[in-house]
């Protein structure tokens, strides 16, 4: 741009044009930049946000469910979500009213891996519930377990559990609700097994079938490897976890005093580094984890600060890192918030 001195300088000087010329006007001042003020470039800022933030919320729930599942077309990623009954907000997203529920792949079976851990803790309470268990009856801390495909006894392994602390307790008593909260929230293998053989996996087949989870199997505690190669396995599908679940937000299941104490074991879960992770800070998941080689799960409440709350199920087949599986699970969650 030329300075504005110098223009003023040349029209001043402009020689008369001759006849026959087209007449020359004099060039107007040029108007000198103002500099942009905080204020207004605070204002582009924020509606260089806003439409960010726009476009970002053009797309449904279950839109971005579908390209974040279309992205790793390889794998397979079993997802249930489904807005609760009972909350004490209005849902607020025109998406989460109009369909309340997203399934995608819902009826693939996936191996259950730890996930068959909250089936085990219904048929605790239901067994407590009516009266057949105490929680604060004692438990004697044990490492043999019978193989269901032959008989053959076999014991776990500390360096391949979750708890290895437990082990230092083989021989103590200690009250069945500690071991129920080790299989929870820590997801103490050696805690499971002795549950769930203090109960019986037929119980806890029968409650499933009651709240309509047909497809999941629990057949056996874990690390037992003949019926694991024997195809004997504990499976489960996004579907029938999101069933599970949603009758526990909803305290349909057993008993609402047995529903909050599950939901409040649940929320003390120690691996959060799958659905909670895409979650805003602080939001309170009721969640259980589950994880083999190339399979990652996660799967449980989600509440919302406005008191809404739905349920979430990610089941993942074929990551070869367990971290990148994670990542996935994060940002599904963040897709439904």
């Amino acid at each position: 741009m030329v300075p504005l001195r110098i223009l003023r300088k040349c029209s001043d000087r402009c020689p008369q044009r001759s006849r026959g010329a087209k007449r020359r006007w004099p060039a107007k001042p040029a108007v000198p930049l103002r500099a942009a003020t905080p204020t207004k470039l605070l204002t582009s800022a924020l509606v260089a946000l806003s439409l960010v933030a726009c476009a970002t919320t053009t797309a449904t729930v279950d839109q971005r469910i579908d390209r974040i599942i279309a992205a790793h077309p390889d794998k397979t990623i079993g997802v249930a979500y489904c807005e609760l009954r009972g909350g004490e907000a209005i849902l607020p997203v025109q998406d989460r009213r109009d369909r309340p529920c997203i399934l995608r792949n819902e009826r693939v079976t996936f191996h259950a891996a730890s996930t068959m851990k909250v089936p085990v803790m219904f048929g605790v309470m239901q067994a407590v519930t009516h009266g057949e268990l105490r929680l604060d009856q004692p438990v004697r801390v044990k490492n043999d377990f019978v193989s269901i495909f032959d008989g053959s006894h076999y014991a776990l392994e500390a360096r391949e559990d979750s708890d290895p602390q437990l082990y230092e307790m083989i021989g103590r008593e200690l009250p069945l609700e500690e071991l129920v909260r080790r299989m929870i929230d820590r997801s103490s293998n050696l805690a499971t097994n002795i549950v769930i053989e203090f109960i019986g996996a037929p119980r806890i087949m029968e409650l499933m079938k009651s709240i309509g989870a047909n497809d999941i199997r629990v057949l056996r505690g874990v690390e037992d490897d003949k019926a694991y190669h024997a195809g004997m396995n504990n499976t489960t599908t996004a579907l029938d976890l999101m069933l599970i679940f949603r009758a526990l937000g909803e305290r349909t299941v057993i008993s609402r005093e047995a529903s909050d104490r599950m939901i409040e074991i649940l929320l003390a879960q120690e691996h959060n580094d799958g659905i909670p992770a895409g979650l805003p800070p602080g939001t309170r998941v009721a969640h259980k984890t589950g994880w083999i080689t190339g399979i990652t799960h996660d799967a449980g409440i989600v509440f919302r600060p406005d008191g809404s709350k739905y349920v979430l199920v990610v089941l993942t087949r074929g990551f070869k890192s367990e971290k990148q599986a994670k990542r996935v699970q994060a940002r599904i969650a963040r897709a439904t918030w």
